[in-house]
C-alpha cells in the first residue's frame, strides 16, 4: 500500500467506525428547519432564480449549505440523504479530530478521553443529528487547528480550512483574520544597541525581524519568514469567506448586510436573548449547557492547570478557547441569538482540557510537589462525574426520544406529500407554524411563500393568504396532542392550535399517524 494511502487509512477507519456505531444507536437523524430551508433555496438557485426569503421567520443563509442544495437538486431526494451523510460524518470527524488534537497536545489517552466527552454530550448529538451547519462548521474549525498543531505557521492550509467554515458560520471570518495577522506580525521584547554591542553579537530576535513600532517595551513589527506578496494572497484568502457570503447576498437579495440584518430581526421576532447583557447573563448558561457543570468545572479547571503546569504543550489550545469565545460574545453583543449551539466549538476544545483535568497530572514530573494536588482535584473532579452520569444518560435517552419522535412526525408528513394528499391546483396551503413550511416547500418543489404559516399570519401579506387559504386551498393539521407536543420549533412559538381548524366546508383528504389534510378546490 503506497505511504500517502496509508496515512489517511487509520483516520478514515476511525470516523467510519464512529459514523457506524452513531447511525447504530442513533439512526433517525433528519435535516432540521434551517437545513431543510438551505437545501429548497439551493434547488431554487439550480433554477436560476433567487432564493425566496419571504415566508414567515426564514432562518439566516448559510452560502456552502445552499451550494449543497444546488448541486444536488437535480437527484431528487439526494440533498437530504447527501445531508445526513454529510451530519454523521461530520460527527465522526469532530471526535476524530478532537483525538488527535489531545494527543498531539498531550497524549493519545487523554485524546482518547475527550473525543469520548464530545460524542457523550448532548447538543453535539442532538445539533449533529438534525444536520444544522454548526456541526460541519466545527469540524472545519478543528481540522485547521490540528494542521497548526502539527505545522506551526503553515500558512494557506490553515486559511484554506477556515475559508469554507465561514460560509457556515460568521466566527471563522474572525479567525482567519487573527491567524493572518499571527503569519505577518510578531511581538518581541525590545532589545538596546548597547545591549547588543557588549555581548559583541547581534540579538537573536533581530533575523528577519522589521520592527515597526515599540510599546511599553515590546517591539511590534513583521516577522519576515513570507515576502509582502506571499502575505498579500495570504490575506486574500483570509477574507476569503466574508467576501464570498457579503457577495453571495448583494447577488441574491441585493442587500450584502442581509444575512446579518435578517438574522437580528428573527432574533427580535423570536425574543431571544441577545446583546451585551444577556451575553453577561446567559452566555456562561449557554456554554454550560454543552459542557454541563462537571465539564465546566474540569474544562476551565485543566485550562488553568494547563496554563501553569504544561504552558508549551496548552497554549495554542488556550488561545483557541479564548477566540472562540470572544467571537461568540462578538456576535451576541452585535445582536445574534445567545443559544447553547453557538458555543461548541469552545465546548470540543475545552473538553480536551477536561479530560487534561482528569489526566493531565501523569504528564508533571513526579518531583514537582504540585502534582499531588493535581491529583486531588482530578478526584474531585471524576466524583463530580459519577455523581453526575445518571443526569447525563438521562439527557443522551432524551436526544434519542426527541430524534424518534420528530423524525417520525416530519417522515409522516413527507409521506403524505409522496401519496399525492396535495394533488391538483387547489390554491394556498395553510400550516400550524413555520417548522413545517420548508419540509413542504422542499417535497412539493413549490417556493416557501406558497405555504401560509397560520400561526405568523397575523397581519399584512401573510394575513391576506391565510384568508385566501380560508376560501379554498389546504389545510394541515396535527393529528394528535402528541404532534402538537413535539412540533414546535421554539420556546417562544406560542401556537394556538385549536384555532387552527380546517374552516366549514373544507373536507379530509388524507391522513396518517401524524397529520390530517383538508382541502377545498375551487372556492
Amino acid at each position: 500500500m503506497p505511504p500517502s494511502l496509508r496515512k489517511w487509512l487509520a483516520p478514515t477507519a476511525w470516523v467510519a467506525a464512529v459514523t457506524a456505531v452513531l447511525l447504530v444507536i442513533f439512526p433517525v437523524g433528519f435535516p432540521n428547519y434551517d437545513t431543510i430551508y438551505a437545501l429548497v433555496w439551493g434547488r431554487e438557485l439550480a433554477h436560476g432564480h433567487s432564493p425566496d426569503y419571504g415566508a414567515a421567520l426564514p432562518p439566516t443563509p448559510h452560502p456552502l449549505i445552499d451550494f449543497l442544495g444546488l448541486v444536488t437538486s437535480p437527484f431528487g431526494e439526494a440533498p437530504i440523504t447527501v445531508t445526513m451523510i454529510v451530519a454523521y460524518i461530520s460527527l465522526g470527524l469532530i471526535a476524530y479530530l478532537v483525538y488527535r488534537l489531545g494527543a498531539v497536545w498531550f497524549d493519545k489517552w487523554i485524546g482518547i478521553l475527550a473525543a469520548v466527552i464530545v460524542l457523550t454530550r448532548a447538543p453535539f448529538l442532538s445539533n449533529g443529528l438534525r444536520a444544522y451547519v454548526d456541526l460541519p462548521y466545527i469540524a472545519f474549525c478543528l481540522g485547521a487547528l490540528y494542521v497548526e498543531a502539527r505545522k506551526p505557521r503553515a500558512g494557506w492550509p490553515v486559511l484554506a480550512l477556515l475559508v469554507p467554515a465561514g460560509l457556515l458560520r460568521p466566527e471563522a471570518w474572525g479567525f482567519a483574520i487573527a491567524y493572518w495577522i499571527w503569519l505577518a506580525f510578531d511581538i518581541r521584547r525590545a532589545q538596546s544597541d548597547t545591549g547588543s554591542v557588549s555581548t559583541g553579537r547581534k540579538p537573536d530576535h533581530v533575523a528577519g525581524f522589521r520592527p515597526i513600532n515599540t510599546v511599553f517595551g515590546w517591539e511590534v513589527g513583521w516577522r519576515g519568514e513570507r515576502s509582502t506578496r506571499e502575505l498579500a494572497w495570504l490575506g486574500l484568502l483570509a477574507l476569503g469567506g466574508i467576501i464570498i457570503w457579503v457577495l453571495f447576498d448583494a447577488i441574491t437579495t441585493g442587500n450584502p448586510l442581509y444575512s446579518l440584518t435578517g438574522t437580528q430581526e428573527t432574533v427580535e421576532s423570536l425574543k431571544r436573548q441577545t446583546g451585551p447583557v444577556d451575553l453577561i447573563v446567559y452566555g456562561p448558561r449557554r456554554l454550560g449547557e454543552v459542557m454541563q457543570w462537571p465539564g465546566m468545572i474540569g474544562g476551565f479547571g485543566g485550562l488553568v492547570l494547563g496554563f501553569i503546569f504544561l504552558r508549551r504543550r496548552s497554549a495554542l489550545g488556550i488561545v483557541a478557547v479564548v477566540l472562540a469565545l470572544l467571537a461568540f460574545a462578538f456576535l451576541a453583543a452585535a445582536g445574534l441569538a445567545i443559544i447553547a449551539r453557538y458555543t461548541m466549538l469552545a465546548g470540543a476544545i475545552l473538553s480536551i482540557f477536561f479530560a487534561v483535568a482528569l489526566l493531565g497530572w501523569r504528564l508533571v514530573d513526579k518531583s514537582n510537589p504540585y502534582r499531588r494536588w493535581w491529583q486531588v482535584f482530578a478526584g474531585i473532579v471524576l466524583l463530580m462525574v459519577l455523581v453526575w452520569l445518571p443526569n447525563q444518560w438521562n439527557l443522551d435517552k432524551q436526544v434519542h426520544t426527541d430524534l424518534s419522535n420528530q423524525g417520525q412526525i416530519e417522515n409522516d408528513l413527507t409521506d403524505l406529500v409522496n401519496e399525492g394528499a396535495f394533488a391538483g391546483n387547489c390554491g394556498p396551503i395553510a400550516v400550524p407554524n413555520h417548522r413545517a413550511v420548508p419540509r413542504l416547500a422542499f417535497g412539493l418543489d413549490v417556493k416557501p411563500t406558497d405555504i401560509v404559516s397560520a400561526s405568523e399570519a397575523v397581519s399584512g401579506e401573510e394575513k391576506e393568504k391565510l384568508e385566501e387559504a380560508e376560501l379554498h386551498g389546504y389545510w394541515v393539521e396535527p393529528a394528535s396532542s402528541f404532534v402538537i407536543h413535539n412540533y414546535i420549533l421554539d420556546p417562544n412559538d406560542k401556537t394556538n392550535f385549536k384555532k387552527l381548524e380546517a374552516p366549514a366546508g373544507f373536507k379530509e383528504v388524507a391522513r396518517n399517524e401524524s397529520w390530517v389534510i383538508y382541502s377545498r378546490c375551487g372556492g
